[in-house]
């Protein structure tokens, strides 16, 4: 008996051979988005952001894509194409691999950032990513986690009364 895979196709590189997977912003976004409880926002410009959980819940980022190809400025270098959370343990690690770096503003809580795509191979950059997807949900505040236990309809429902609270304490302040 098979088991269906429940995941929706995403395209693949070669994983465990020496060919360089060909990986990019929609690939890798298409992967984090059939992660357990992740939503995506952009912000800051032209930076696609993927949360473990919701921002209106509590979520928190773990993942950063920059989709703004400024390809270096006049004389800078090119911005980082994606910054994610590494944890204390493996950052030093991944500091010696070429073509990662401290993330830019966010170095200080462990977060690394690459240069290019082609730093890992497809399989290695979904190990690196559900690592950090994994590394975050474990930090969540025991109240996210128990939003992000109930069932869709009620997280919804949940999710909306927040949002008009928030507007409705927006309004009184102006």
């Amino acid at each position: 008996m098979k088991t269906k895979e429940l995941r929706p196709e995403y395209p693949q590189g070669e994983g465990g051979t020496q060919e360089e997977a060909i990986i990019d912003a929609e690939r890798i976004r298409a992967f984090l988005l059939t992660l357990p409880h992740v939503v995506d926002t952009m912000q800051w410009g032209a930076n696609l952001v993927f949360w473990v959980g919701g921002k209106a819940i509590g979520g928190k980022m773990f993942a950063l894509i920059n989709l703004d190809d400024d390809g270096g400025r006049a004389g800078t270098k090119p911005s980082p194409v994606i910054s994610y959370s590494a944890g204390p343990e493996r950052y030093s690690e991944l500091l010696e691999i070429q073509g990662i770096i401290p993330a830019p503003y966010m170095a200080r809580i462990y977060w690394v950032a690459a240069e290019r795509w082609s730093v890992f191979r497809t399989l290695e950059w979904e190990q690196e990513l559900t690592s950090a997807h994994t590394l975050t949900f474990n930090k969540l505040p025991p109240r996210t986690r128990a939003v992000l236990a109930m069932p869709p309809a009620q997280q919804k429902r949940l999710i909306a009364d927040r949002r008009k609270l928030l507007v409705a304490k927006a309004a009184k302040k102006t």
